[in-house]
């Protein structure tokens, strides 16, 4: 009789140690469901299976689930990192989201590589889906699959220390929550110190718990308020030491080879009297062409930054991620090195300098005839203020002015003059919105606000570079070349509808949509101007309006009225700008320095952006202002200040303070007593009883009942009566009051960025 086979016992190949190293092997690929298939387990075996995994999970030597097991601390080959900083070259380095260091060592850190095929390029700060490569262990790298939306646990706040170790965390954000730092989770922060916490498993009882993961700076210092912007809103700071390094490197042009030779002709640089880059020169003469009777000239020169920046290169990559300036009453946050912005391309009078020029030939209407793009080496004649180029055209010249009064002022100034006339013609989108600037004192907190005069020398300018802009857009569409324009649409339904039930409530009529132009604005605007209607309407007419932004595709710039409009005049603090320059030394065969590959391919990625980063300014800016007022009213608790209303939501009213540029809120639950409901079409809270309320633009007498200097936020009491208002639509949406911070409804305050920014 043959001799019977021994049975098999799976549990000769099936062993913890078998198991191990299957995962090890295969850290991709090792769900339970593959390692059963890898070592034959069938029926009743995969209870052994089923032992072992949950034996070798509880004694931490395996990670993950029944779909996936891996060695703990091993990283799959796609997963979640977290752009923590760069390198000294300026490249992103991120570090791993999951990671325990205590199972697993020092946390990897892993240089970022971004595609065209990523959604959205990824900064400081951001979340990404990367794919690993490990091949190299002394470099890994990080390809970005797409931008995750940011962790909103991580936040900023400043460090107060306990006596018996440890501490606690102030909020410097609204709707922020204040955190308890264990004794070993300081991570060696002062009293008085601004750091970034990761908030930890929260208790039943007391504040939630924290670590701080980085200290950022002091709060004693100079620039503290501006540095909780930059860093809340994530806003790159420091030039990595191979963006300076290049730029140290770049060489002052000395020589008109490739360029025409413009040094004689009398540009000149008109700016406000503290700045300290020069980008844009002027010029304007009488054409003395018979067919263009009493016709202008007019010159518009403009650093050429493209000759420096070159794509692909350091500088490039640290602009393109900056994508503006940005301006802090304390600081500027320039988006290229100063050698580059405040040097190289800083048009400093008797110093050559290259430099893009736009000729354009004005005719005595005002109506740009025809224009010419150049590339060519200049040198300013004389560094002007605004203020000293007014004075000089009314009669009382500076020495540096009266040296060019004639010459050149005087032909500007009768430039200006047939240009304001064909911007009559236009009739661009005309708001009342003071500018209001902040002077600071030497310990960096606000000395005064002031509402600087409005000069023709301003609206010189700012004439003369929109020409320039057109002009630029116009000769990039003439030779068939992509771009990024200014693009600004018109109103959406929605908002023309919301406008239209408003205006109604005041007997003001609006056209139909299919026709609406800014004139039709200007029309209602002159309407009211100078009655007790102005400041609202200006107000809601205002927030009717489209955000301008930056795109590939050609919609116009509604406000301006212009049917092609690019950004051309700034490239020193606008990348937008750069790619313009670009455009036209690629478009007019104008040399070195135009559009690579990359740029055209990226037209679109790029025009997102950098509109995000402007958006990221705006608020960064916004917010700075409201921590600096708040400081400086910190001590005014309790007095009364005149207001106007800026904003009305169904949890109360935002009023703005007219002196300060800074607006505070006022719940719906302290206005009175009675209930009072939210009138959307109004723009009202309306009591119930009375009939009486408070709108969109009134004039109000609040008392400052609380400013909370390090989240910029202040609350109001009204000490004004509520008035009788006008019949309203009946929309009544009944409110209640938030229990804390303050609601999305808050009003941009956009009245120092509009001209800038346009």
């Amino acid at each position: 009789m043959a001799k019977r086979d021994k049975p098999f016992d799976i549990r000769t190949v099936l062993t913890r140690d078998a198991v191990l190293r299957f995962i090890a092997d295969n850290p991709e690929t090792s769900g339970k469901r593959e390692i059963a298939k890898a070592f034959g387990v069938k029926g009743d075996d995969r209870v052994l299976l089923k032992d072992i995994l949950a034996d070798l999970q509880a004694e931490g030597a395996i990670a993950g689930g029944r779909r996936r097991f891996q060695q703990p601390g091993a990283l799959p080959e796609v997963t979640v990192l977290e752009i923590r900083g760069r390198d000294g070259d300026g490249g992103l380095l991120a570090e791993p989201v999951a990671w325990d260091s205590a199972l697993s060592g020092e946390r990897p850190v892993f240089a970022v590589k971004q595609t065209p095929d990523a959604v959205a390029t990824a900064g400081i700060g951001d979340r990404i889906l990367a794919r690993l490569d490990r091949d190299d262990p002394d470099a890994p790298t990080a390809t970005v699959i797409r931008r995750l939306e940011k962790k909103a646990a991580i936040a900023l706040g400043v460090f107060r220390p306990s006596p018996g170790g440890g501490g606690r965390v102030e909020p410097v954000e609204r709707r922020q929550l204040e955190y308890a730092i264990g004794t070993g989770d300081t991570n060696g922060a002062k009293d008085g110190d601004l750091v970034e916490i990761e908030p930890s498993d929260r208790g039943r009882a007391g504040l939630p718990r924290g670590r701080i993961r980085e200290i950022i700076g002091s709060l004693s210092s100079e620039k503290a308020i501006s540095t909780i912007a930059l860093h809340a809103h994530g806003i790159p700071h420091v030039f990595p030491d191979a963006v300076i390094e290049e730029a140290e490197a770049a060489p002052a042009l000395v020589s008109a080879d490739g360029r025409e030779d413009w040094r004689s002709l009398p540009l000149l640089t008109i700016d406000p009297a503290d700045a300290k880059d020069h980008d844009d020169a002027v010029h304007a003469v009488a054409d003395d062409d018979p067919a263009n009777p009493g016709g202008m000239i007019l010159t518009v020169a403009i650093a050429d930054v493209s000759f420096y920046v070159r794509p692909g290169s350091k500088l490039d990559a640290e602009a393109r991620l900056r994508g503006n300036s940005v301006y802090f009453p304390d600081r500027v946050v320039p988006m290229l090195p100063e050698r580059i912005s405040n040097d190289l391309c800083s048009l400093k009078p008797d110093v050559d300098r290259p430099a893009l020029a736009i000729r354009m030939v004005i005719g005595a209407d005002g109506e740009k005839r025809r224009h010419t793009v150049h590339r060519i080496l200049m040198r300013s004649h004389a560094k002007l203020s605004y203020q000293e180029a007014q004075a000089a055209v009314e009669g009382a010249p500076s020495e540096a002015a009266g040296r060019v009064l004639d010459g050149v002022l005087k032909p500007l100034w009768a430039a200006y003059a047939l240009v304001k006339l064909a911007r009559h013609h236009r009739q661009p989108l005309d708001l009342d919105l003071p500018e209001r600037k902040i002077v600071l004192a030497p310990n960096g907190m606000v000395d005064k606000v002031v509402v600087p005069p409005r000069l023709d020398a301003h609206r010189l300018i700012e004439e003369f570079m929109i020409l320039a802009n057109v002009a630029a857009a116009e000769a990039l569409e003439a030779k068939r070349q992509s771009l990024i324009y200014r693009a600004h649409d018109a109103p959406s339904l929605a908002k023309l509808e919301s406008l239209r039930d408003f205006l109604r409530t005041l007997d003001i009529a609006l056209a139909k949509a299919g026709t609406l132009r800014p004139s039709h604005f200007n029309g209602i605007l002159a309407h009211v101007r100078g009655g007790e209607h102005e400041s609202l309407v200006n107000e809601v007419v205002l927030r009717s309006q489209s955000q301008a932004a930056y795109s590939p595709d050609n919609i116009g710039h509604f406000g301006l009225n212009l049917m092609r409009y690019a950004h051309f005049t700034s490239p020193i603090r606008r990348y937008a700008d750069l790619i313009v320059h670009r455009a036209l030394v690629t478009a007019l065969a104008l040399g070195e320095g135009g559009l690579s590959a990359e740029d055209k391919a990226q037209l679109e990625q790029t025009a997102e952006e950098i509109s995000r980063a402007e958006r990221r300014a705006m608020a960064a800016e916004r917010d700075t202002v409201d921590r600096l007022i708040a400081h400086h009213l910190a001590d005014r608790i309790g007095q009364s200040f005149d207001g106007r209303i800026a904003g009305v939501t169904k949890a109360g009213l935002f009023v703005q303070l007219p002196t300060f540029g800074a607006d505070g809120f006022i719940p719906i639950s302290t206005l009175g007593n009675e209930f009072y409901h939210y009138d959307e079409v109004s723009h009202s809270l309306i009591g119930s009883r009375s009939g009486h309320g408070h709108r969109l633009g009134d004039s109000v007498e609040v008392r400052l009942a609380e400013a909370i200097p390090l989240a910029g936020s202040m609350r109001f009491e009204m000490l004004s009566e509520p008035r009788a208002l006008p019949a309203t639509t009946g929309s009544f949406h009944k409110s209640r009051p938030r229990a804390s911070g303050r609601p999305a409804g808050r009003p941009t305050n956009v009245a120092a960025q509009t001209r800038k920014r346009r």
